[in-house]
């Protein structure tokens, strides 16, 4: 069966999109996904993305790992469903979506980049400097120096192969503080590999970043670099750390359209 697809990223954080609102793929392919992500001998991602109807909604996101499993929210991954659903004609400006954690609203802005609104955060576990929250995904978060020169890959796979991570899996993120905003590098589960960028992490970094610097209660900007380009997340700070309002805004950007034959991959 030929299956076309479209490539697009966030800022390095890239996807293989596929529009399955005819049903083409029943979703549980997961070697097939698997292999079209892998590096060389596939088409190549981090992750893969099915965009589906949905009854109320303006559309479904379905996302996959490098390694063909269904997983939590990926945020750059939604901003490119975002963006491949407008140029699909089936959103506008704005848009709210369904992904695995719930609804989510979304945002073309006239500068091509897009805007994603995250759930509410408000649980944030601190132990020896370190954070652990979920924003979508589950985060570990480790502020750090000399962050261009820091291992990690090891140093994440440390983290999330640990006896308390290992079974369920986190995302870990390592910080360093800059003149204007943070730096993020982040060690993904499931591509278990570094990867350009993370926006659940981006996300995780920004609010643990507040917490660590006691930022006031009310509306924050933190701009976020990271290896794949710059981001920016806006929220609102309540009482107990409580955070609302979060935006991850950032580019979504395509890089090439074409197809395959599910037969090359059985």
């Amino acid at each position: 069966m030929i299956i076309n697809f479209h490539k697009l990223h966030g800022t390095g954080n890239d996807f293989i999109l596929i529009d399955n609102r005819q049903q083409l793929l029943r979703g549980d392919e997961f070697i097939l996904f698997a292999k079209l992500c892998t590096r060389r001998f596939g088409i190549g991602a981090d992750g893969l993305i099915l965009i589906e109807d949905h009854p109320e909604l303006d559309f479904e996101m379905k996302y996959y790992n490098a390694d063909g499993r269904p997983s939590t929210l990926c945020g750059n991954g939604g901003r490119c469903a975002i963006r491949f659903a407008s140029n699909l004609g089936i959103i506008g400006l704005s848009t709210v979506f369904q992904a695995v954690d719930g609804p989510h609203e979304g945002k073309l802005h006239s500068n091509k980049l897009v805007g994603l609104k995250m759930a509410n955060v408000s649980k944030l576990v601190q132990g020896e400097g370190d954070y652990v929250l979920d924003t979508g995904s589950p985060h570990y978060v480790k502020f750090v120096r000399n962050l261009d020169e820091f291992d990690v890959v090891s140093a994440g796979k440390k983290i999330r192969y640990s006896d308390v991570f290992s079974k369920q899996g986190i995302n870990v993120n390592f910080v360093e503080f800059t003149d204007d905003g943070i730096k993020v590098r982040t060690y993904e589960r499931g591509v278990e590999d570094e990867t350009y960028s993370c926006g659940t992490g981006v996300v995780a970094a920004a609010l643990a970043t507040a917490v660590e610097l006691g930022f006031d209660q009310g509306i924050a900007e933190l701009k976020v670099r990271t290896l794949g380009g710059n981001l920016k997340v806006d929220f609102h700070i309540g009482e107990g750390e409580h955070f609302s309002g979060i935006w991850l805004t950032g580019a979504a950007q395509y890089v090439y359209s074409g197809s395959f034959d599910t037969m090359d991959f059985l």
